[in-house]
């Protein structure tokens, strides 16, 4: 308990002091067998543009990182789970060549050294900072789990994104309940840093899917993205109302009003085929969208207006602000 008393006692980080990491890979124009164009981890922070950190890698697909330590971001790849320190540049691998394919990572804020992350065959969990792995999804009949998100104020308390659509434990992974989406695949998986009890679903073909009882059941958001993939899913940290989403086909949508309504955003993108969101903490207004395989574009203005920002090319399947840590 001590811990957490400190934890949150915390200063934010002032203005300015975030680093972005995207996780990309440049696949325009890519023929197989050629030689990867940069790809793999890039920070950005507001003093310099867009650097490349550590190796080249063409499957990082998601991160997470624990806010007692920002300098040290996990990541999901497609060779396993990373330890990423020092500015992005010393990577260690905590998993074994038995295990591939990760698709999501999520650490659980209320047990220091618990790690979870899904890939195409379930789930596994570390309890000791990535030293040894156990499986928290004996209770899935469909492994493939594509979203993963531990809840924030609860220890052991998971949701998770499968084939079969989006499931819920409040063990740790021992067993599993479904919670709502059935016959979906659920694609990406948020809880509100405003509200912890709301959490938002994206899935292929069938939607939102939103949560008001603290992810126990979820039920259809509306009619945004059906028939569609909806890929990300991002919360404005200064705003409890407002919530970013971006998909193939409606590309960015804005809410204002806590995902009652919902606005297209996609005036000067070269499509609406769209990866990933985030909300910049440090610049009410700042978005950041991946437009696949065009750039990073970024707005100042929730959407209304965007312009490039860099990584031309590319498909960034994952972007993150991490506070008060790597500056390049």
């Amino acid at each position: 308990m001590r811990w957490l008393i400190a934890v949150a006692m915390l200063p934010l980080p002032a203005a300015g002091q975030y680093t972005l990491y995207a996780c990309m890979v440049t696949s325009k124009g890519y023929v197989v067998g050629a030689r990867l164009p940069p790809s793999g981890l890039f920070l950005k922070s507001d003093a310099a543009g867009w650097r490349h950190a550590g190796f080249n890698h063409p499957s990082l697909t998601a991160l997470d990182y624990d806010p007692r330590d920002p300098s040290t971001v996990y990541v999901a790849a497609g060779n396993g789970l990373l330890r990423v320190t020092e500015r992005g540049e010393r990577w260690k691998i905590l998993t074994g060549s038995d295990v591939t394919e990760l698709l999501d990572v999520s650490l659980d804020l209320n047990a220091p050294g618990t790690i979870y992350f899904s890939h195409t065959a379930g789930i596994q969990v570390s309890r000791d900072r990535g030293e040894t792995w156990h499986d928290a999804s004996a209770g899935l009949r469909r492994k493939y789990t594509a979203a993963l998100r531990v809840d924030r104020k609860r220890a052991g308390v998971l949701v998770a994104g499968a084939e079969e659509g989006i499931f819920r434990s409040e063990d740790g992974g021992r067993h599993w309940r479904l919670a709502g989406a059935a016959g979906f695949q659920t694609l990406h998986i948020e809880q509100s840093p405003h509200d912890s009890c709301y959490w938002l679903a994206a899935t292929e073909g069938g939607g939102l899917f939103e949560s008001t009882n603290c992810g126990v059941t979820f039920e259809s958001n509306g009619n945004l993205g059906v028939g569609r993939n909806i890929y990300d899913i991002a919360f404005d940290p200064s705003s409890p109302n407002r919530i970013a989403v971006a998909g193939w086909g409606p590309g960015v949508a804005i809410s204002e009003d806590r995902g009652k309504t919902w606005q297209l955003r996609n005036a000067g993108l070269p499509a609406a085929s769209v990866w990933s969101v985030a909300f910049d903490p440090a610049a009410p207004g700042r978005i950041y969208a991946s437009v696949h395989e065009e750039a990073l574009y970024v707005s100042a203005d929730y959407g209304l207006t965007w312009k490039r920002d860099g990584l031309e090319g590319s498909a960034v399947f994952r972007m993150k602000f991490v506070p008060g840590a790597l500056h390049p």
